[in-house]
């Protein structure tokens, strides 16, 4: 019994190191199922043969052109920009020069910045004019924008009156009010007395004096609209205020509004060019203008 040994079942096979060990070794293949290719697996003790490697000169044989400019080229394109330097420079000092002269001869180059959704006129009160005269200035700009909305609404309550049955005439009036008293307002008066605080001429201070008093005088006629022109409708004053009243309350009522609107325009008017002219006393620019008017006669007579 001790002679004879069974097989273990579970022991390995003997395996010959000198054997093939590809033949009769099956493979498997990948796939949806097993499949045995053999000999087409490479033994495990082969190997790999490397990459054949790559001369060490493989990139000299190349050439790469660069462009290079000789001395003569950089000499020239240096020639060329000192040109254009020096036509720069030229092309400076003569805008500087006629900056200058345009400086002098008190000529003004303005950009127009108002209002900002469009751009009409130039309107730089907090960095042109003095600080000292900027609240006075802010002033007579709220009067010359209270003129315009005074005209405005001279406009829309003549349109009520006319509606109800005062005639076209007057409203045609109202629309040559509006469209000859604004630019004529801003052209005569504002920026005669913008300029005159700003750049202290006597000059432009005596024709913002002269026009200011036409405003005056026109807002106080509007203000009362005496029954000259057309029975005095084309204006809002008290007078047709009253007489619309009678007639027509809503026009009378759009009347009264605008009655309103003239005497505070008036008012601020009047206030403005009260300050205007004790700050001309104060300064001695009357004294100035005074001689001013007094050398222009002379020489006139000469």
């Amino acid at each position: 019994m001790a002679g004879r040994r069974d097989s273990n079942p579970f022991d390995d096979e003997e395996v010959n190191p000198f054997a093939d060990q590809d033949r009769g070794q099956p493979n498997y293949g990948g796939g949806a199922f097993y499949t045995t290719n053999p000999g087409s697996v490479p033994p495990a003790n082969s190997r790999l043969s490397p990459l054949p490697h790559e001369p060490a000169d493989y990139d000299r044989g190349t050439t790469v052109d660069i462009p290079l400019d000789s001395s003569k080229d950089l000499k020239k394109k240096e020639k060329e920009l000192l040109a254009k330097e020096a036509e720069l420079k030229k092309r400076e000092q003569d805008l500087k020069r006629r900056e200058d002269a345009i400086a002098r001869s008190g000529v003004i180059i303005e950009d127009k910045n108002w209002p900002p959704f469009f751009p009409l006129i130039h309107h730089d009160i907090s960095n042109e004019i003095p600080i000292h005269l900027q609240r006075l200035q802010y002033v007579a700009f709220t009067t010359l924008l209270g003129l315009i909305g005074c005209l405005l609404w001279n406009v829309v309550a003549v349109t009520v009156a006319w509606i109800r049955g005062e005639g076209p005439t007057i409203w045609f009036l109202s629309i040559i009010y509006l469209i000859s008293g604004v630019p004529g307002a801003y052209v005569l008066w504002y920026r005669p007395l913008y300029r005159a605080m700003r750049t202290d001429s006597a000059l432009k201070f005596g024709w913002f004096f002269l026009s200011y008093m036409f405003h005056i005088g026109f807002c106080v006629f509007a203000t009362v609209a005496p029954p000259i022109i057309f029975k005095g409708k084309s204006l809002t004053g008290i007078l047709p205020a009253i007489d619309l009243l009678s007639e027509n309350t809503l026009a009378g009522i759009f009347y009264l509004v605008g009655f309103g609107f003239f005497c505070v325009e008036s008012l601020i008017s009047i206030w403005v060019i009260q300050q205007v002219y004790m700050y001309f006393r104060g300064s001695g620019k009357a004294a100035e203008m005074r001689r001013d008017a007094a050398r222009s006669t002379m020489m006139a007579a000469l």
